[in-house]
């Protein structure tokens, strides 16, 4: 699990560090940086996993695919430094990266720790001698020549980076920004090139179509189980039949409160609550989905009260099936689901500082003085209490 997150030159954001739980809400004003932040993210787990082409940044949940429009403006300076995304995880474990920008379209990655670690010199040198002496030549084109200097300090590069990553936990290899939209949740036939869930809400149909086939049963039923926070739920059922010409793929979904044998509705007609909890559990409870995830504006679509218990269900289902995430929200209801005694459930306030850099503050629970009734965290938000509603906190 990530454990410490410090970003430097990122839009909004100079300099920031931020310390996560295992579920973890950003509030914050319009254009504060919450997003900003999770994109800093995004960018150096598509940097660490070599996947830096624009499709695979859009497909991550990054707006901006330009590298000369990611740096932040607040000096002239600015755009000459390197964009800086350190991540530590619970056992001390460390990865820096460094983003330099190559041209308006690419950029060249530096993982800047291993130049400084004595013990990764000496196993440098070690692959040094190893590639001398065993790829001094290669077949090309059934000639044999010699390697060059350049091309075994590629080989080395690579084998370091790779020991490198693979000290650290894979969870930040696959970090994405979830933003499902209505639109893709009921259009089950569309698919995303990350697998199993697109960060708009596609492939959800597929993937519990998988989930079916491969017999994991007792993930279903865990999905089914969650949705009940919707009062006239009962069951669905997953219909795929190729031979349908029109609407082979459904979920047939059960109203408790229609008879039975009466009719019952698919994912074209079902409300749109119904369809984001269906996404929230499956990201929540699949095996295969990322371990380490952010959803911006987690409150799209729902009502305040189950805003509120779907924070609770998040929580509580983060930690059974060791999930790690971000939500970001502006409805206050969110916050009324978080348990702040619980330290692995933390709330930060997002906000720009009198330069205009993004910065966060945890907010922690406190005790009321005797007498005194408690204040619920929604409450204290509109009240600006807890800061997060304007600029000039």
């Amino acid at each position: 699990m990530v454990k410490q997150i410090h970003i430097e030159n990122y839009k909004s954001v100079q300099s920031l560090d931020i310390e996560l739980g295992r579920l973890n809400v950003f509030i914050g004003a319009n254009g504060c940086g919450k997003t900003n932040v999770l994109e800093a993210i995004a960018l150096g787990s598509a940097a660490a996993a070599d996947k830096l082409d624009n499709e695979f940044l859009g497909s991550r949940g990054i707006r901006t695919v330009q590298p000369n429009y990611m740096k932040s403006g607040f000096t002239l300076h600015n755009s000459e430094n390197p964009i800086i995304l350190s991540i530590q995880n619970h056992e001390g474990e460390n990865i820096e990266l460094a983003l330099e920008e190559r041209n308006h379209r690419s950029w060249d990655v530096k993982f800047p720790k291993l130049e400084k670690i004595g013990e990764q010199r000496r196993k440098r040198e070690e692959l040094e001698d190893i590639i001398e002496a065993v790829s001094i030549v290669a077949a090309v084109e059934g000639k044999i020549i010699k390697k060059s200097k350049d091309q075994r300090e590629n080989e080395i590069n690579k084998i370091l980076k790779d020991i490198y990553l693979e000290t650290f936990s894979p969870e930040i290899l696959q970090f994405l920004i979830f933003a499902p939209e209505n639109y893709f949740l009921r259009r089950f036939e569309e698919e995303s090139q990350i697998k199993p869930l697109g960060i708009r809400g596609e492939g959800l149909f597929s993937h519990l179509v998988e989930l079916e086939l491969s017999e994991n049963f007792d993930i279903l039923e865990k999905i089914k189980e969650k949705l009940s926070l919707i009062d006239w739920f009962e069951n669905f059922d997953i219909f795929d039949d190729p031979s349908m010409f029109l609407s082979p793929k459904k979920i047939i979904v059960q109203d408790r409160f229609i008879k039975e044998g009466l009719y019952h509705f698919d994912q074209r007609s079902a409300n749109e609550g119904f369809l984001y909890l269906l996404f929230y559990s499956t990201l929540f409870i699949s095996p295969y989905t990322p371990k380490f995830f952010a959803i911006d504006n987690i409150d799209n679509s729902l009502n305040p009260k189950l805003c509120s218990e779907l924070t609770k269900m998040l929580a509580q289902l983060a930690k059974e099936h060791d999930k790690q995430a971000i939500l970001t929200t502006h409805n206050p209801a969110v916050l009324d689901g978080l348990n702040l005694n619980d330290d692995e459930q933390r709330l930060f306030v997002i906000y720009r500082n009198a330069d205009g850099h993004t910065k966060a503050r945890r907010v922690f629970k406190k005790e009321m003085p005797e007498g005194m009734e408690p204040v619920k965290l929604s409450e204290q938000f509109l009240r600006v209490y807890l800061g997060g509603l304007n600029h000039n906190f």
